[in-house]
This record gives C-alpha cells, sequence and structure tokens, in this order.
C-alpha cells in the first residue's frame, strides 16, 4: 500500500517537483560537507547551511509550474534540474583545483582556456562525483519506461504563484538570518565562500551576474573626460611630503612590501589552536613593523 502511494505521488507534477527539489538540495548539502570549505562556526550556521539551498531551487523549479501542457512540463523542469546540477557539478571540480567558485566571467571567458584542459579536468574528477548526475540518467530513464508516468493535469496558476512567493520568502527570512551573523553580506564581498556558506551557490551566481552586469555598465559607459574629475581631485587633496621623513631613504636601497587584503589588526595578532596555543599569524611582517 505504501509503494502504491509512494508511485501515485511520483505521478502528480507536485510530486515530481518534489523529487527534484529534494534530490538537488541533498546534493547542495554533499557539496558543502565534501568538497567545499565554508568555514563553519557554529550551529547557527550549520542551520543557515541547512536552509540556503531551498529558496533558490524551489525558484528555480516553480518555473516549470506555470507550463500547463504535459510534455513541455517535463522538459522544461529537467533542463532547469539538469542545468543547475551541472552548475553545481562544475564547481565542484573548480573548487578542489582553484579552492574558489565559478563567477560569471568565468564562464564567459571559458572557451579561451579550454584547450588541452581536458585531461586535466578529469584528474578532478573523483569516483563519488558521479552522485551529481546520475539522478539525471535515472529520472529520464524512468520517464521513457513510464516508471514515472506523465501528469496531464496542469497546476493552477495560483498554486504556481504561491511555490514561487514561498520561495521569495523563504529566501528573505534566509538573508535576515545571513545579516544577523555576519552584517553587510551584500557589500562586503571579498570572499565568494561567505555568500555560498549564507545563501547558496544558486544565490551567488545570481549575484555575481547582477554585479558582472553592473561592472561592464560602467565600463561601457566610461570616457577619457571621467579622468579630468578624477584629476582634480587628485589636485584638490594632494598632500605636501612630511618634511621629518622626505628624502629620508635617498641613497639606500628600499624594499617595498604590498600586503593584499590585510588589515591593521592582523599586526601582532595571535589566533588560539584547538589546544588553547596562541600562533603570532605573521611574525616576519610584525619583525618589520617593530624594526627601526
Amino acid at each position: 500500500m505504501k509503494n502504491v502511494k509512494k508511485s501515485n505521488l511520483l505521478n502528480t507534477r507536485l510530486g515530481f517537483f518534489s523529487l527534484l527539489a529534494i534530490l538537488f538540495w541533498a546534493k547542495n548539502i554533499f557539496s558543502y560537507f565534501t568538497v567545499f570549505n565554508l568555514g563553519i562556526e557554529s550551529p547557527f550556521q550549520y542551520f543557515i547551511l541547512l536552509i540556503n539551498p531551498i529558496a533558490t531551487t524551489l525558484f528555480l523549479l516553480a518555473i516549470s509550474l506555470y507550463v500547463r501542457r504535459t510534455k513541455p512540463f517535463y522538459v522544461t523542469i529537467m533542463i532547469i534540474y539538469s542545468l543547475i546540477s551541472i552548475l553545481l557539478f562544475a564547481n565542484a571540480l573548480y573548487y578542489r583545483e582553484f579552492t574558489d567558485f565559478i563567477t560569471v566571467n568565468t564562464i564567459l571567458g571559458a572557451g579561451k582556456v579550454t584547450g588541452g584542459l581536458g585531461s586535466s579536468t578529469l584528474n578532478l574528477l573523483e569516483p563519488i562525483d558521479v552522485l551529481y548526475l546520475i539522478d539525471i540518467f535515472a529520472i529520464v530513464y524512468s520517464l521513457a519506461r513510464k516508471k514515472i508516468k506523465l501528469d496531464t493535469n496542469p497546476i493552477r496558476a495560483r498554486v504556481a504563484i504561491a511555490f514561487t512567493t514561498a520561495s521569495i520568502m523563504i529566501f528573505s527570512g534566509n538573508l535576515f538570518l545571513a545579516e544577523t551573523d555576519r552584517s553587510g553580506l551584500l557589500t562586503r564581498t571579498f570572499s565568494r565562500d561567505y555568500l555560498v556558506k549564507y545563501l547558496g551557490l544558486n544565490a551567488f551566481t545570481a549575484y555575481d551576474a547582477v554585479q558582472t552586469y553592473n561592472t561592464n555598465q560602467v565600463r561601457a559607459e566610461a570616457s577619457p573626460n571621467d579622468m579630468n574629475e578624477v584629476s582634480e581631485y587628485v589636485k584638490e587633496h594632494h598632500a605636501a611630503p612630511n618634511e621629518d621623513y622626505f628624502g629620508l631613504a635617498k641613497g639606500k636601497n628600499v624594499i617595498y612590501i604590498h600586503l593584499e587584503s590585510t588589515q591593521q589588526f592582523l599586526i601582532d595578532y595571535k589566533l588560539k589552536d584547538e589546544n588553547g596555543v596562541e600562533h603570532e599569524v605573521m611574525p616576519f611582517v610584525n619583525s618589520l613593523f617593530h624594526s627601526d
């Protein structure tokens, strides 16, 4: 009797939709704990990590609920599911090599650098990676063999709208929780790990797409005349040399050290390990900083 109920559930559009949503959520969680190193530090962050794939997964898959015809519905939802699964799989491979996530610029420039990288990509594959894509083939096979029957009853528009609205509300709640744990999440984006940890991979990709578009728009609208404003600003805010230090290094060898994304608090900062032992984070830089 239970098997009959399960079978009947999968033979409905909402049941099929739920199956794909659960499978993709599971694949996201699998990636979070086996591939990505997101630096989870508290139970609250674990909770956010568990819920962050839900909103975007529901939102994207819900697009298919607006398709009333039978075959187009199943084709649409499988295309969406396949694309987001491939994106997740590609990020898993990319992260193993670069410890980073794929950006829109990386995707757009992929064609320029893929030549001769086939063997390198194969070296990144692991047997467990089959879990990212095998379900797609299994579902397509089940549909083709009519193990999962097509539901000819369309989803009502209000139900589709309800799913879309619910996904937006869930994302809003997710963003609120993320902001309580890390304020300015969408404005201080020097680390992509934070965006994925708090909002999920799909949300990060969408956010990166918007940022890339805005950057390209600014670049497209730039003109040589913009430099006049910059030059005027530099002239107005010119700082005269400090007479106490000006020319102090004349005739000497000067070593210039540039530290990217380093803040003042790291000077003399010590980090405790799991045994409570403190370790100086930048001993060499500290020695230079305190030298005469």
